[in-house]
């Protein structure tokens, strides 16, 4: 099995910034892309970005410019930097990555979910 562990949400205030890191531990061979979805309360769950390996970076229209993704494969690590914050970024933010088990089992697994919430 892989476990994701994220870490670094908060409260803040408007234009303000937050950091947010997520570990992959467990049974990997490999991680392939990971990346960072959200969900505010009544919506559904979005992406707002993912890391695909090789250079291969997307981004939400809605967070481009002030959001960016980075990775540190050798500790399976996923970082998204969040900068000038606005309220519509107020959600859940769950950390997502997509590999391969030492088994060969193909998985896509997600954390636990930390909260986000920003102030006007």
């Amino acid at each position: 099995q892989v476990q994701l562990v994220e870490s670094g949400g908060g409260l803040v205030q408007a234009g303000g910034s937050l950091r947010l890191s997520c570990a992959a531990s467990g049974s990997i061979f490999r991680i392939n892309a990971m990346g960072w979805y959200r969900q505010a309360p009544g919506k559904q769950r979005e992406l707002v970005a993912n890391d695909k390996g090789g250079g291969i970076t997307n981004y939400a229209d809605s967070v481009k410019g002030r959001f960016t993704i980075s990775r540190d494969n050798a500790k399976n690590t996923v970082y998204l930097q969040m900068n000038s914050l606005k309220s519509e970024d107020t959600a859940v933010y769950y950390c997502n990555a997509q590999g391969i088990q030492r088994d060969w089992r193909v998985g896509d697994y997600w954390g636990q979910g930390t909260q986000v919430t920003v102030s006007s």
